[in-house]
Protein backbone atom coordinates (compact mmCIF):
# COMPACT_ATOMS: atom_id res chain seq x y z
CA UNK A 1 0.00 0.00 0.00
CA UNK A 2 1.45 3.46 -0.88
CA UNK A 3 2.33 5.92 1.93
CA UNK A 4 2.60 2.81 4.29
CA UNK A 5 6.25 1.66 5.03
CA UNK A 6 6.49 -2.44 4.66
CA UNK A 7 6.37 -3.88 8.01
CA UNK A 8 5.08 -1.26 9.85
CA UNK A 9 1.60 -1.70 12.26
CA UNK A 10 -1.21 -0.65 10.86
CA UNK A 11 -3.73 0.69 13.51
CA UNK A 12 -7.29 0.18 12.72
CA UNK A 13 -10.15 2.13 13.92
CA UNK A 14 -13.53 0.58 15.76
CA UNK A 15 -15.83 1.59 12.22
CA UNK A 16 -12.77 0.22 10.10
CA UNK A 17 -12.88 -3.42 12.39
CA UNK A 18 -16.39 -3.26 11.60
CA UNK A 19 -16.18 -3.19 8.29
CA UNK A 20 -13.53 -5.38 7.58
CA UNK A 21 -16.03 -8.22 10.09
CA UNK A 22 -18.91 -7.60 7.57
CA UNK A 23 -16.65 -8.59 4.95
CA UNK A 24 -15.59 -11.10 6.48
CA UNK A 25 -18.82 -12.72 6.98
CA UNK A 26 -19.15 -11.95 2.84
CA UNK A 27 -15.80 -13.45 2.09
CA UNK A 28 -16.68 -17.10 4.35
CA UNK A 29 -20.61 -17.34 2.22
CA UNK A 30 -18.58 -17.10 -1.08
CA UNK A 31 -15.55 -19.28 -0.03
CA UNK A 32 -13.03 -16.49 -1.17
CA UNK A 33 -11.02 -16.22 1.78
CA UNK A 34 -7.71 -17.89 2.80
CA UNK A 35 -5.76 -18.77 5.73
CA UNK A 36 -4.51 -15.00 5.49
CA UNK A 37 -7.48 -13.26 5.27
CA UNK A 38 -8.92 -15.03 7.91
CA UNK A 39 -6.31 -14.45 10.38
CA UNK A 40 -6.67 -10.59 9.28
CA UNK A 41 -9.69 -10.77 9.88
CA UNK A 42 -9.51 -12.30 13.35
CA UNK A 43 -6.69 -10.03 14.46
CA UNK A 44 -9.23 -7.14 13.49
CA UNK A 45 -12.05 -8.62 15.55
CA UNK A 46 -9.63 -8.69 18.46
CA UNK A 47 -8.47 -5.13 18.54
CA UNK A 48 -11.80 -4.51 18.53
CA UNK A 49 -12.46 -6.22 21.64
CA UNK A 50 -12.60 -4.17 24.91
CA UNK A 51 -10.27 -3.57 27.43
CA UNK A 52 -12.75 -4.39 30.27
CA UNK A 53 -16.00 -6.10 31.50
CA UNK A 54 -18.59 -4.45 29.92
CA UNK A 55 -22.21 -5.06 30.01
CA UNK A 56 -24.17 -7.46 27.08
CA UNK A 57 -26.91 -8.35 25.74
CA UNK A 58 -28.25 -11.94 26.93
CA UNK A 59 -28.84 -14.65 24.20
CA UNK A 60 -32.52 -14.23 23.74
CA UNK A 61 -34.72 -17.27 24.60
CA UNK A 62 -31.87 -19.12 25.23
CA UNK A 63 -31.62 -21.97 27.18
CA UNK A 64 -35.51 -22.40 26.78
CA UNK A 65 -36.86 -23.63 30.13
CA UNK A 66 -37.65 -27.30 30.62
CA UNK A 67 -40.99 -28.32 31.09
CA UNK A 68 -40.50 -30.45 34.36
CA UNK A 69 -42.59 -31.67 37.25
CA UNK A 70 -42.74 -30.10 40.68
CA UNK A 71 -39.95 -33.07 42.19
CA UNK A 72 -37.67 -32.59 38.90
CA UNK A 73 -38.90 -35.78 36.38
CA UNK A 74 -39.83 -35.25 32.93
CA UNK A 75 -44.02 -35.68 32.02
CA UNK A 76 -45.24 -38.83 30.46
CA UNK A 77 -46.74 -37.94 27.36
CA UNK A 78 -49.64 -40.27 26.02
CA UNK A 79 -47.98 -42.87 23.09
CA UNK A 80 -50.77 -41.67 20.99
CA UNK A 81 -48.85 -37.94 21.05
CA UNK A 82 -45.64 -39.26 20.08
CA UNK A 83 -44.09 -38.54 16.68
CA UNK A 84 -41.28 -37.14 14.59
CA UNK A 85 -38.09 -35.45 16.01
CA UNK A 86 -37.18 -32.30 14.03
CA UNK A 87 -34.05 -31.55 12.50
CA UNK A 88 -31.62 -30.24 12.17
CA UNK A 89 -29.48 -33.33 14.03
CA UNK A 90 -26.51 -32.57 15.20
CA UNK A 91 -23.26 -34.53 14.97
CA UNK A 92 -19.88 -33.60 15.75
CA UNK A 93 -18.57 -34.48 12.09
CA UNK A 94 -17.74 -32.44 8.94
CA UNK A 95 -21.00 -31.93 7.21
CA UNK A 96 -22.89 -33.15 10.20
CA UNK A 97 -23.22 -36.33 8.59
CA UNK A 98 -24.03 -39.49 10.98
CA UNK A 99 -20.72 -41.84 11.23
CA UNK A 100 -20.94 -45.12 9.49
CA UNK A 101 -21.00 -47.38 12.63
CA UNK A 102 -22.79 -50.37 13.15
CA UNK A 103 -26.27 -49.43 13.20
CA UNK A 104 -28.65 -52.46 14.13
CA UNK A 105 -29.02 -52.92 18.08
CA UNK A 106 -28.93 -56.81 17.84
CA UNK A 107 -25.13 -56.25 16.31
CA UNK A 108 -23.74 -53.39 19.36
CA UNK A 109 -20.59 -53.58 20.59
CA UNK A 110 -20.15 -51.17 23.67
CA UNK A 111 -16.79 -50.90 25.06
CA UNK A 112 -17.42 -50.98 28.93
CA UNK A 113 -14.94 -49.63 30.70
CA UNK A 114 -16.07 -50.31 35.15
CA UNK A 115 -12.29 -49.85 35.95
CA UNK A 116 -12.18 -52.43 38.95
CA UNK A 117 -15.61 -50.65 40.84
CA UNK A 118 -17.34 -53.40 39.19
CA UNK A 119 -17.66 -57.03 38.48
CA UNK A 120 -18.24 -56.69 35.33
CA UNK A 121 -16.10 -55.33 32.81
CA UNK A 122 -15.70 -55.32 28.58
CA UNK A 123 -17.47 -55.52 25.95
CA UNK A 124 -21.70 -54.95 26.53
CA UNK A 125 -23.60 -56.80 23.55
CA UNK A 126 -27.14 -56.64 23.18
CA UNK A 127 -27.70 -60.29 24.47
CA UNK A 128 -26.72 -58.59 28.00
CA UNK A 129 -29.29 -56.20 27.93
CA UNK A 130 -32.25 -59.03 26.44
CA UNK A 131 -32.65 -60.15 29.77
CA UNK A 132 -33.63 -57.17 31.71
CA UNK A 133 -36.55 -55.64 32.41
CA UNK A 134 -37.90 -53.59 29.11
CA UNK A 135 -39.50 -50.39 29.85
CA UNK A 136 -40.85 -47.44 27.49
CA UNK A 137 -41.16 -43.89 27.98
CA UNK A 138 -42.84 -41.09 25.88
CA UNK A 139 -41.04 -38.01 26.57
CA UNK A 140 -40.53 -34.57 24.64
CA UNK A 141 -37.05 -34.35 23.53
CA UNK A 142 -36.40 -30.26 24.43
CA UNK A 143 -33.11 -28.62 23.05
CA UNK A 144 -31.95 -25.67 24.50
CA UNK A 145 -32.94 -23.43 21.73
CA UNK A 146 -36.59 -22.68 21.99
CA UNK A 147 -37.86 -24.85 19.81
CA UNK A 148 -38.99 -28.53 20.96
CA UNK A 149 -37.87 -31.27 18.96
CA UNK A 150 -40.39 -33.69 19.60
CA UNK A 151 -42.69 -36.59 21.47
CA UNK A 152 -41.00 -39.51 21.27
CA UNK A 153 -41.84 -43.14 22.79
CA UNK A 154 -38.45 -44.76 23.62
CA UNK A 155 -38.08 -48.40 24.10
CA UNK A 156 -34.71 -49.77 26.56
CA UNK A 157 -33.95 -50.96 29.73
CA UNK A 158 -33.50 -48.57 32.94
CA UNK A 159 -30.09 -47.44 33.37
CA UNK A 160 -30.11 -48.67 37.26
CA UNK A 161 -30.92 -52.21 35.70
CA UNK A 162 -27.41 -52.12 33.64
CA UNK A 163 -25.69 -50.84 36.47
CA UNK A 164 -26.65 -53.03 38.83
CA UNK A 165 -25.77 -55.98 36.18
CA UNK A 166 -22.69 -54.59 36.11
CA UNK A 167 -22.10 -55.07 39.52
CA UNK A 168 -20.78 -51.43 40.32
CA UNK A 169 -19.63 -50.59 43.75
CA UNK A 170 -22.04 -47.88 45.28
CA UNK A 171 -18.79 -45.53 45.34
CA UNK A 172 -19.22 -45.12 41.55
CA UNK A 173 -19.72 -41.25 41.19
CA UNK A 174 -19.56 -40.69 37.47
CA UNK A 175 -20.39 -42.65 33.91
CA UNK A 176 -18.86 -40.93 31.05
CA UNK A 177 -20.58 -41.91 27.91
CA UNK A 178 -19.10 -41.76 24.24
CA UNK A 179 -20.78 -41.27 21.31
CA UNK A 180 -19.63 -42.49 17.66
CA UNK A 181 -18.65 -38.65 16.61
CA UNK A 182 -16.89 -38.50 19.68
CA UNK A 183 -19.18 -35.99 21.55
CA UNK A 184 -18.90 -37.12 24.85
CA UNK A 185 -20.69 -36.45 28.72
CA UNK A 186 -19.98 -37.21 31.97
CA UNK A 187 -23.06 -37.74 34.18
CA UNK A 188 -23.28 -38.39 37.76
CA UNK A 189 -24.81 -41.86 39.04
CA UNK A 190 -27.60 -40.12 40.86
CA UNK A 191 -28.77 -38.58 38.15
CA UNK A 192 -28.46 -41.98 35.79
CA UNK A 193 -29.85 -44.25 38.28
CA UNK A 194 -33.56 -41.82 38.32
CA UNK A 195 -36.29 -44.33 37.26
CA UNK A 196 -36.99 -42.59 34.17
CA UNK A 197 -33.16 -42.64 32.27
CA UNK A 198 -32.77 -45.60 29.89
CA UNK A 199 -30.48 -47.21 27.30
CA UNK A 200 -32.88 -47.18 23.94
CA UNK A 201 -32.88 -48.91 20.83
CA UNK A 202 -36.16 -48.50 20.02
CA UNK A 203 -37.78 -45.00 18.80
CA UNK A 204 -41.29 -44.85 18.78
CA UNK A 205 -41.48 -49.00 18.31
CA UNK A 206 -38.84 -49.34 15.92
CA UNK A 207 -35.24 -49.33 15.72
CA UNK A 208 -33.84 -46.07 16.19
CA UNK A 209 -32.75 -44.38 13.02
CA UNK A 210 -29.08 -43.93 12.17
CA UNK A 211 -29.47 -40.03 12.28
CA UNK A 212 -31.24 -40.53 15.81
CA UNK A 213 -28.70 -42.13 17.51
CA UNK A 214 -28.79 -46.19 16.59
CA UNK A 215 -27.98 -48.32 18.03
CA UNK A 216 -28.05 -47.60 21.08
CA UNK A 217 -28.71 -44.27 22.79
CA UNK A 218 -28.81 -42.82 26.54
CA UNK A 219 -32.22 -41.01 27.27
CA UNK A 220 -32.43 -38.37 30.40
CA UNK A 221 -35.69 -37.03 29.48
CA UNK A 222 -35.42 -34.42 32.48
CA UNK A 223 -32.26 -33.00 30.78
CA UNK A 224 -31.09 -30.87 27.69
CA UNK A 225 -31.28 -33.32 24.53
CA UNK A 226 -27.53 -33.44 24.37
CA UNK A 227 -27.26 -35.36 27.40
CA UNK A 228 -29.58 -38.12 25.68
CA UNK A 229 -26.19 -38.77 24.76
CA UNK A 230 -26.89 -40.78 20.70
CA UNK A 231 -24.62 -43.49 19.18
CA UNK A 232 -22.71 -44.80 22.57
CA UNK A 233 -19.77 -46.21 21.78
CA UNK A 234 -18.02 -46.29 25.29
CA UNK A 235 -19.09 -46.14 29.21
CA UNK A 236 -16.42 -45.53 31.64
CA UNK A 237 -17.38 -45.48 34.97
CA UNK A 238 -15.07 -43.94 37.21
CA UNK A 239 -15.36 -41.75 41.16
CA UNK A 240 -13.69 -38.41 39.60
CA UNK A 241 -14.53 -37.36 35.89
CA UNK A 242 -12.06 -39.60 33.72
CA UNK A 243 -9.86 -37.79 31.05
CA UNK A 244 -11.53 -37.91 27.55
CA UNK A 245 -9.88 -40.66 25.60
CA UNK A 246 -8.16 -39.78 22.26
CA UNK A 247 -9.04 -39.89 19.02
CA UNK A 248 -8.64 -43.51 17.38
CA UNK A 249 -5.19 -42.87 15.04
Amino acid sequence: MEGVRKGAPMKMSRRRAMVVSGSTVAGMTLGVLGPRSLAAAASARQDDWPDRLVERPLREGFPAPLPLNADGSAPEHPESAAGSISDPVLWRTEGRRTPQIEFDYRELRIRVDTRGLGRLSGTLRFEDLEPLPRVSGTFLLQCGAPNPRGVVKWTGVRFSDVADMLGLIPEVHYCRFVASDRFYADEPMTTLRHPQVMLAWLMNDEPIPPQHGAPLRLIVPFRYGNRSVKAITEMTFSTPGPRMPPLPA
